[in-house]
């Protein structure tokens, strides 16, 4: 009964926490998925670049998965302002134990950041790199535009502000 107890409050407390920072709607977040959104913060990240929608070539992980930048971070000096229920939602590219590895990606351009919690984020031109917890497959772009803050990142570093097609929703599948 203690351990059903631990899972329950578990599952409450994160599912409560993903609704931070970002969209400002009623909309409910979907729970990250662990399996890909850790993906970057094992021994070394790997950013790439792939044709995302009518994005263009856009940064992403080494899974495929578009990555992000946030309007309230700043690039110089270097800072997250992305911690606790924002992070949920947004997970850090986090830089693991290695050299970020780059294809197609100006290694000049990519550093780390210390966050918070101390662990080192990977940054592009400055700015701290995010996933979108809604974005469960290679290709999705669903963060883009959220709120008007999170944008996906040309190789570049330079976030591009193009609005999702009617297509692809509006981050929430609708």
């Amino acid at each position: 009964m203690k351990r059903f107890a631990i899972v329950v409050g578990t599952a409450i407390l994160g599912l409560s926490t993903l609704t931070a920072c970002g969209g400002g709607d009623d909309k409910p977040a979907a729970a990250p998925n662990n399996s890909t959104s850790q993906g970057a913060s094992s021994s070394e990240a790997k950013l790439a670049t792939a044709e995302v929608g009518n994005f263009g070539k856009v940064v992403v992980d080494g899974t495929g998965r578009t990555l992000y930048v946030f309007d309230k971070d700043t690039a110089d000096p270097s800072k997250s302002n992305c911690d606790g229920d924002c992070a949920a939602k947004w997970p850090p590219v986090l830089a693991g134990s290695g050299t970020p590895q780059v294809d197609g990606v100006d290694a000049s351009l990519v550093g780390t950041v210390a966050r918070t919690d101390g662990s080192k984020q990977v940054t592009l031109a400055g700015l701290p790199l995010y996933q979108f917890a809604q974005d469960t497959k290679a290709g999705d772009a669903k963060g883009q535009a959220v709120g008007g803050i999170w944008w996906v990142v040309g190789a570049d570093g330079k976030k591009i502000t193009t609005e999702a097609s009617s297509g692809s929703g509006n981050g929430y599948g609708y």
